[in-house]
């Protein structure tokens, strides 16, 4: 069985510095990564552009040069990718992590494919892969998704997004020039002042124009095949549908998190337990990067601002071994 000193779960942009950081500090690590490389990355939409520009997606100071200012998914598989090939990082590729058991100075991980022993664990599997439900009726009928990928597909068709933040805007403005009937369910009085600044005018004047319909302060009270009916401010609304993309949100793997004994907060936020300084865990040898360190805010934390937790963590593991 192998054994490292850091194993860390997932392999998207901050597993792929922590991994960088562990080989510059002479650490033997292993990066376990479900999907491809950066695979939420991946399953982002074709056409999606980042809110950040290049410089800040960057990571161990390797450049990142695009086309614009702010890149686009293909640009930023690439720039991944290459790192991960350039600097031969030791990462496992479509390898899940299934259970990992504390013993008394390792962890034993499974994965679907092997097992392997750890000093130190990172967690840096970032909040892509669990929708925010809606929990309505229909829900589960195959003309609704919670991943948005091409337009292309929606095209001629009456499309109703759920959602008012920049994965439902987007969807809304690309669809709607693909040729799509577009309505917004919006559960707000306004479109999401989190919304890129230069989209937000776009959507705006489209549904001041008409070009694409919104409700505000509405909620979606059932699905069926061909229709979508939604609670409003004026009363119960019937529209001709033929597909729903309910874009509302996604959240951290928690039940994950709760088997590896990590603490959480026991109100709306579920923030994880963790020592800023160091990034440690109520777990011993049990770290957290990237976006997962923020529970269900979301927002707080992303690649540019969480970049400094790889050195912070390896410093953290290279301290307790000089103890």
């Amino acid at each position: 069985m192998q054994e490292f000193d850091v194993l860390i779960i997932g392999g998207g942009p901050i597993g792929i510095a922590c991994g960088l950081e562990a080989k510059k500090k002479g650490l033997s690590y292993l990066i376990v990564e479900k999907g491809p490389i950066v695979n939420s990355l991946f399953n982002y939409p074709i056409n999606m552009q980042f809110f950040s520009s290049s410089e800040r997606l960057e990571i161990d100071d390797v450049p990142f040069i695009s086309k614009e200012a702010k890149p686009k998914r293909n640009e930023a598989l690439e720039y991944y990718r290459r790192i991960v090939t350039s600097n031969k990082l030791n990462i496992h590729l479509f390898e899940k992590v299934t259970k990992v058991q504390k013993q008394y100075q390792a962890f034993l991980v499974t994965t679907d494919k092997n097992q392997y022993l750890a000093k130190n664990i990172i967690v840096a599997t970032g909040f892509y892969d669990l929708p925010n439900k809606i929990n309505v009726p229909g829900e589960d009928l195959p003309k609704v998704s919670h991943y948005y990928k091409d337009p292309h597909f929606y095209a001629s068709q009456k499309l109703a997004i759920v959602g008012a933040s920049n994965s439902a805007i987007d969807a809304a403005l690309e669809c709607w020039r693909k040729g799509s009937e577009v309505t917004l369910i919006i559960r707000g009085p306004e479109v999401g002042q989190r919304v890129k600044y230069w989209v937000r005018p776009d959507i705006i004047n489209r549904i001041e124009e008409g070009s694409i319909k919104a409700y505000y302060n509405s909620n979606v009270k059932e699905i069926k095949p061909t229709e979508l009916i939604i609670d409003t401010q004026d009363g119960e609304v019937v529209l001709e549908n033929d597909f729903v993309l309910a874009l509302t949100g996604y959240m951290p793997n928690f039940e994950f998190l709760e088997k590896l004994g990590i603490e959480l907060s026991e109100d709306e936020k579920r923030l994880p337990n963790y020592n800023p300084e160091t990034m440690e865990t109520n777990i011993n040898g049990l770290f957290l990067a990237g976006v997962i360190c923020g529970g269900m805010e979301t927002h707080k934390w992303f690649i540019e601002n969480s970049r400094i937790h790889a050195p912070i963590i390896m410093n953290a593991i290279i301290k307790k071994r000089e103890l």
